[in-house]
């Protein structure tokens, strides 16, 4: 039976949006409709709300998420991470990539089709408010050949009009996750001559937004976005896709309702499967990289067994195992392999966060500076500290060398260090010793960092001394 589900090899060697030119093939799908299609706009709805709510949500005063890569500051449900904690979000990041690879190899490319924000965007909003101003897909088609007239006008100014509208939402949206709600209160309700940077940067992503949504559509999923190739890398056989079962629908043929023709699958060959597809594929060709599992298919399939009087899931999420051999096993070894990589890492994530320091400092000898004798015959030093504070609340802060007592902190601008919530203070410093205790060129320091009273971190340096000190 398999042999006569390879009807035709040659899709492999093209994608569906581009001629044997190279030249785009604009994409026109039929307008979904289906219990799946009604399901999707639920999960959208859910989603979208939460990312456009996203940047007002606060978690102990903190955003729900921030990725501030100008201030190196990052925020993941309210936990705060600096440059300071790099290895930490490293791991969170190498830990997210992991779920992604365990969650493909046992539910494929379900995020791309019901949680991606590009596909929700263009099939839940852009896609939705085309088909409002323009109509289906055939009145899209005579839309576009239509001479340029006034109905023509009419419509291409409103929807792109709207089209642009809605990107410049999302690309504020998109901002305040980078620089946070307030920042981008103060560039909107400012001259743009006091934000220039924040103005530019708004303008940037709308346009990017408007030109994707309005013109580049399904290529960021086909030609840009790397999930779509590592499919092919990631899926198994017992994977869930969308797939066309071809035991059950092979061969092909037209069919009547109520027809019986043993000769005959299922398929009656409507191609309202490939009519429905936001990226133009055949699904009955095999699994693609331009699949992005909306199901859109599933639902026009079942439409039309159940005009003809056969059962339904002809197209249906399963695995490639569940059709050819009956079978449904998701805990492979493969998955068991990921699985415990992964709770390994959840642990370790744990462990770090959980004993990760409230107040952190990074002490540095500053750099191309000798070391300097005093009038008193002391051997000095300058070095750059930074104060991070983690806490919600101001912390009074002092250094003190723990291996070398006899030696003193002299503080450029005042002893007390008051480091406010949430933030970070510089701050420059003198190490003196006296000569005896210099151990050559280098000696190795030890700060202790107290915070009322209380030792809480421990810095290591170097102190940079003579080669010989005389006695």
């Amino acid at each position: 039976m398999e042999d006569l589900y390879q009807y035709d090899e040659e899709y492999r060697d093209t994608i569906a949006t581009v001629d044997d030119q190279g030249k785009r093939i604009w994409v026109y799908p039929k307008k979904p409709k289906g219990r799946y299609h009604r399901a999707r706009i639920w999960v959208s709805v859910i989603l979208l709300s939460i990312l456009f709510a996203g940047p007002f949500i606060t978690i102990k005063g903190e955003p729900f998420l921030l990725l501030n890569i100008f201030e190196r500051k990052f925020s993941i449900l309210g936990k705060v991470f600096w440059p300071q904690d790099f290895f930490i979000f490293a791991l969170l990041l190498i830990t997210f990539f992991v779920f992604v690879i365990l969650f493909t190899v046992v539910f494929g490319r379900v995020w791309c089709g019901w949680a991606c924000p590009q596909t929700l965007f263009m099939e839940m909003v852009f896609r939705k408010l085309e088909y409002w101003i323009d109509g289906d897909a055939n009145q899209q088609r005579k839309l576009k050949k239509m001479p340029w007239n006034g109905v023509k006008i009419r419509k291409r100014l409103l929807k792109h009009s709207i089209f642009a509208i809605i990107a410049v939402l999302i690309g504020h949206v998109a901002m305040a996750y980078l620089i946070g709600i307030g920042e981008v209160k103060e560039i909107v309700s400012q001259s743009p001559s006091e934000h220039m940077a924040g103005f530019l940067g708004l303008v940037a992503f709308s346009v990017i937004f408007y030109a994707v949504f309005a013109f580049f559509r399904e290529q960021a999923c086909i030609a840009v976005c790397p999930y779509g190739r590592l499919q092919g890398v990631l899926l198994v056989k017992d994977s869930m896709a969308v797939m066309y079962d071809w035991i059950r629908g092979e061969p092909r043929g037209k069919m009547r309702k109520k027809e019986v023709q043993a000769e005959k699958g299922d398929c009656i060959d409507c191609k309202l499967c490939v009519h429905v597809c936001p990226t133009g594929i055949d699904i009955r060709n095999g699994t693609q990289l331009e699949c992005v599992n909306c199901t859109a298919c599933v639902d026009a399939c079942d439409e039309v067994m159940l005009k003809v009087g056969k059962p339904t899931g002809l197209i249906r999420p399963t695995s490639y195992n569940a059709i050819a051999e009956g079978r449904k096993k998701i805990f492979t070894p493969r998955v068991a392999g990921y699985t415990g990589v992964l709770a390994i890492m959840l642990v370790l994530l744990g462990v770090f966060i959980s004993g990760r320091a409230e107040v952190e400092a990074t002490v540095l000898r500053v750099p191309g500076m000798l070391y300097q004798k005093t009038d008193d015959g002391q051997i000095q030093n300058l070095y750059n500290i930074q104060f991070i504070n983690k806490t919600a609340d101001q912390k009074t802060l002092e250094l003190k060398l723990e291996n070398a007592p006899e030696g003193s902190i002299e503080r450029v601008g005042g002893a007390v260090i008051e480091v406010p919530g949430k933030g970070k203070v510089d701050a420059v410093f003198f190490v003196k010793l006296p000569p005896e205790r210099v151990e050559g060129t280098k000696t190795k320091l030890v700060f202790g960092l107290y915070s009322d009273g209380q030792l809480i971190d421990e810095i290591k340096s170097n102190f940079l001394g003579p080669i010989t000190i005389s006695k």
